[in-house]
């Protein structure tokens, strides 16, 4: 069996308590290595940075790049590199930090089969948890992410319009784009996609989404994709219509309750159709390419 990769994400102003969930998921998993970037825009306090690096250390990880400044488009891919280079030959593990994986079996078993496929790549579908309710909260971690959040739904592909598709695992030879949403000419071929359990929807996004909008229409943070700013509306828009909340109820965002601990009965049936058949929409042209707003994003 290949020995398990290390994992490889950049991160911003997160809450400590996400970090900390998020580490121990896949130490769960039997990860040992992280190699982590942290970027922090202008608007994040020293404190706040302090208390994210300082929670990484306490877990006993040692950030390997820190930069500060404008959230531009090149800003993530620029650091995973970097990461990845130092990460070494073989397999990568691929999650930004409000991503927990999934896994229908044992990791080394799931890079085996991809080695036999010839891929290069192992493929993900975002799975959006949000509360009960729909209300943007924060959670109690003695209670955990599975509680506060217990419902997942497909809001990126069905509201942003956005790529919900991921690659999960790359190896060191196979370049990744932006947002971890492809590797070019490496497809991967392993069916049903993996679950991408995306908590990104908690208090503070509102405002990072507001920020997002106002920052990418003015060109304060580069970009050279429509999608980012066309993403960041359509939440936007939605709230307002909800009354700050997400439409839990909506049929057509097909939200369920869901856990870290298992993969759905429904999931192999729909997410590989979902996954399978994915193309831009109409009016979203760019929104597989660089600068989508499901890119890691200040607090994500």
């Amino acid at each position: 069996m290949p020995a398990l990769p290390p994992l490889v994400a950049v991160v911003g102003a997160v809450e400590p308590a996400l970090l900390t969930a998020w580490v121990t998921h896949y130490r769960e998993l039997g990860i040992e290595r992280f190699h982590l970037a942290f970027h922090f825009p202008d608007h994040v306090t020293p404190d706040r940075r302090h208390q994210v690096q300082a929670a990484c250390r306490e877990l006993g990880i040692a950030p390997g790049l820190v930069s500060c400044g404008p959230w531009h488009e090149h800003t993530n891919p620029r650091l995973r590199d970097a990461l990845r280079e130092r990460a070494g030959a073989g397999w990568h593990l691929l999650a930004d930090a409000d991503e927990l994986h999934t896994y229908p079996a044992p990791l080394a078993e799931v890079i085996a089969t991809a080695e036999e496929s010839g891929t290069g790549t192992v493929g993900g579908l975002m799975l959006d948890r949000v509360t009960a309710d729909g209300h943007l909260t924060g959670w109690d971690p003695g209670q955990g992410l599975d509680a506060a959040y217990p419902l997942g739904g497909f809001l990126t592909h069905r509201l942003l319009r956005g790529d919900p598709r991921k690659i999960v695992l790359a190896h060191s030879s196979v370049p990744v784009a932006s947002g971890n949403h492809r590797a070019e000419g490496h497809r991967p071929a392993n069916r049903p996609p993996i679950v991408v359990h995306h908590f990104k929807w908690r208090d503070g996004v509102r405002e990072d989404v507001e920020r997002r909008a106002a920052y990418s229409a003015d060109g304060t943070w580069e970009t050279t994709s429509p999608a980012r700013l066309a993403e960041a509306r359509r939440v936007l828009g939605h709230l307002r219509r909800h009354g700050g909340r997400i439409a839990v109820g909506s049929v057509r965002l097909g939200f369920r309750p869901v856990t870290l601990a298992t993969v759905p009965t429904w999931w192999a049936a729909e997410a590989t159709r979902l996954v399978t058949t994915w193309r831009p929409t109409g009016g979203a042209a760019g929104q597989n390419e660089p600068g989508s707003m499901t890119s890691t994003s200040p607090s994500s």
